[in-house]
């Protein structure tokens, strides 16, 4: 029988959690951006040992299990002198995770920028830097945005295996309730619903910048 106070109870406490999975997610994505912007550029312009340095890391992230990535990654920052950082950790394997994909993401879509462009760049004197910051990467960006809010969704949805070093997330403050009030149904509804609005949250966002970009596509 589903028990309404249960639910109530576990609101505040669901609550609170969600916060700290939202500022979980943000702040992968925001590793995941970094790195994978830097890794696509060093696959499409670092020469030859950028490439394999990028193709590395990328079979990497892709081949191992991010449940075992994070268990490495938490438990190799005590022996750089970081402790008790289990958030950090999580923040630091999921945005790594993540990156590799966004490496792919982004490398297609900057081969996609039409090469005429960046030879005229070059031609009128424009620097490299400023012709990848100016030119390529901004075309770039607009054109994987889908594919990007796709693979932020995927973020947020890996988020519950931090719970696996001890980062009270929304699904892991789900557990520990009911671990006390026996009770499931009335804990992971609201905690599926939660997920179901962030995700459209991401999705509603990256709407409204494809219609704000879309007369600069292409």
């Amino acid at each position: 029988m589903f028990d309404v106070d249960i639910l109530r109870e576990s609101i505040p406490v669901i609550a609170s959690a969600a916060l700290v999975t939202i500022q979980l997610t943000v702040a992968a994505a925001a590793v995941s951006l970094t790195v994978g912007t830097l890794s696509a550029v060093l696959q499409v312009a670092g020469g030859r040992a950028g490439y394999w340095l990028s193709r590395a890391y990328v079979s990497l992230m892709r081949g191992t299990p991010l449940f075992v990535q994070l268990l490495v990654v938490f438990f190799a920052l005590p022996l750089l002198g970081l402790r008790s950082q289990a958030f950090f950790a999580a923040v630091l394997a999921i945005g790594l995770n993540s990156g590799a994909y966004v490496t792919e993401i982004l490398r297609a879509a900057i081969l996609a920028v039409p090469r005429g462009q960046v030879e005229a760049a070059v031609t009128i004197g424009i620097g490299r830097l400023a012709v990848w910051r100016r030119i390529v990467l901004p075309q770039a960006a607009i054109t994987s945005l889908p594919m990007l809010a796709a693979e932020l969704t995927i973020v947020l949805k890996s988020t519950p295996l931090a719970s696996v070093i001890s980062v009270t997330e929304m699904t892991y403050a789900g557990v520990l309730i009911q671990a006390r009030a026996f009770s499931a149904i009335e804990v992971f509804v609201p905690i599926a619903a939660g997920y179901i609005l962030l995700a459209q949250v991401i999705a509603r966002i990256a709407r409204m910048l494809e219609r704000r970009f879309e007369p600069l596509r292409g």
